[in-house]
């Protein structure tokens, strides 16, 4: 069973995690880097890398999927800016922004990761840790941007199972 330390992050350091709670851990360590800017390898090596110490494979997983963010903004945010409409940016929840970065990185550079996979892992993320409301949010402007990389042929995923073929193309 999950044990949280005095600031409610997981501490398992004898237990691998599974992808939703690496997930947990990559949403709170950029919110930390959103709150208060600090430096981003030193913050992951603090709130992920000390957590995962005997989880080489979670913690491959975990440097990834914040890299990816973290090198990525611009493009996340833009596909954010594009698909919540009526919204800017800076007035989407901390938590909801974080959670489309993440699920928008994985759904342009995780290969392996199915989309559904990406957009449900998403929704489970705010509805633990935003609003009420934010599951519903989160979940509309993640199908427009998935519409939008499919339409323009912008998602590549490879594996067994993870590449998509619409009815038209049967």
């Amino acid at each position: 069973m999950p044990r949280f330390d005095e600031a409610g992050l997981f501490r398992m350091p004898t237990e691998w995690l599974d992808r939703h709670a690496l997930r947990e851990l990559v949403l709170q360590t950029l919110y930390a880097y959103e709150l208060g800017r600090q430096d981003p390898e030193y913050l992951y090596r603090e709130l992920i890398a000390s957590r995962l110490e005997h989880d080489p494979v979670g913690r491959e997983f975990t440097w990834k999927l914040y890299r990816r963010v973290l090198d990525h903004l611009d493009v996340l945010d833009a596909f954010i800016e594009r698909h919540a409409t009526n919204w800017d940016l800076e007035r989407i929840a901390v938590l909801d922004r974080i959670a489309l970065r993440m699920a928008i990185a994985e759904l342009l550079y995780f290969e392996d990761i199915p989309p559904k996979v990406s957009l449900d892992e998403a929704i489970e993320l705010v509805k633990k840790f935003s609003t009420e409301e934010s599951h519903r949010f989160v979940n509309g402007v993640l199908d427009s941007i998935l519409q939008e990389l499919r339409r323009t042929g912008r998602l590549h995923k490879t594996g067994r199972g993870l590449i998509e073929t619409s009815l038209d193309e049967e």
